[in-house]
């Protein structure tokens, strides 16, 4: 028990350290012990002193607690406690990029993702679109007491969130990724937008017109990538090589969001849970079995990027209908 637990705690650490550290240097310095110390506690044939892991778990930040009761059948998650998140778009904006950075400096890093409504890095071509959504999880979802008595109203971002979630979309288009979108795409964060503009929510009557405008824009935008196999940020020109995206339409539904990574340095598994928060595991066993589960989701959709023309025609021309359908019923409400 002793061994698994302390390959556990390794494991975690490999995840945290930067790509250009080793595990040894990192031991070393953390726990003032030899280079040849730290490598004999990473290959277990010294365990860790209970002031070790102490120390350790204190510098990365992990929960001793839920270390010490893994079993065989559990798994131990990292995610973000509501009582501390902040609920700015800048602060979310500032883990995204954390993310990306971590799995963009490894090699051969690559993303594969199931879109449950919306595709959230997509959305960043609009950051409209993105704070709105994020409002909609504090005021709608968790109901933060200082957004109750708020009207949602269009505000210019802050240069760092402009910064930010620009660097975020340069490090995402950069990235392999294959992502599966289904039927019901965009779908439930339209009915968010109906919702508010039903509700009286938005302080301009008229802004939810424009939030629908700039849905079908990128629309739009992730049809000519699904088109060119290429991913790049809106209202510049398409790469000549690289960049690859591989966007595959499941006809059934899509269960959740799960966001898979991989590189040949460490592999993980990110599960969005209540609404935008995340879950995050390096457990080897719980990521290979997630990645099993996502190819045979995968094997069972069909790729419409660059190929089969007929199928991601009439996957966007049917979201286009949608998109149109609850432009027409918001503008019909408003002037009822």
């Amino acid at each position: 028990m002793i061994r698994d637990v302390q390959t556990t705690l390794l494991s975690i650490i490999k995840q945290k350290i930067p790509k250009d550290d080793t595990i040894g240097n990192v031991l070393a310095e953390l726990l003032n012990i030899s280079i040849d110390a730290a490598y004999r506690r990473n290959r277990n044939e010294t365990p860790f002193t209970i002031y070790e892991v102490s120390k350790i778990c204190k510098h990365f930040n992990i929960s001793f607690d839920n270390l010490s009761a893994v079993k065989e059948n559990q798994v131990l998650f990292e995610y973000s406690p509501l009582y501390n998140y902040d609920f700015s778009f800048d602060t979310y904006l500032d883990g995204l990029l954390a993310a990306l950075k971590n799995l963009g400096n490894c090699t051969q890093p690559s993303i594969t993702l199931t879109a449950n409504n919306i595709a959230l890095f997509q959305l960043l071509n609009f950051p409209h679109l993105m704070r709105f959504r994020l409002y909609f999880w504090a005021k709608t979802h968790l109901q933060i007491e200082e957004y109750q008595n708020e009207l949602f109203q269009e505000e210019k971002l802050t240069d760092h969130a402009y910064s930010v979630g620009y660097e975020i979309l340069q490090r995402y288009v950069k990235i392999p990724t294959v992502e599966c979108y289904d039927p019901e795409f965009l779908k439930g964060f339209m009915r968010q937008i109906q919702y508010y503009s039903s509700a009286h929510l938005f302080k301009d009557p008229e802004y939810p017109l424009q939030l629908m405008d700039e849905i079908k824009m990128m629309a739009d935008h992730i049809k000519e990538q699904a088109v060119l196999g290429k991913k790049f940020i809106y209202r510049q020109q398409p790469p000549a090589g690289g960049n690859e995206y591989e966007l595959y339409l499941n006809d059934t539904i899509n269960a959740d969001n799960t966001f898979y990574y991989s590189s040949d340095e460490k592999e993980g598994i990110y599960l969005v849970h209540n609404h935008l928060n995340f879950l995050h595991t390096s457990n080897p066993t719980y990521v290979e079995e997630s990645k099993s589960i996502l190819d045979k989701q995968l094997a069972n959709s069909s790729l419409i990027s660059k190929i089969n023309e007929k199928e991601r025609n009439a996957f966007f021309h049917k979201l286009d209908k949608t998109i149109a359908l609850f432009r027409n019923k918001i503008e019909s409400d408003l002037h009822f």
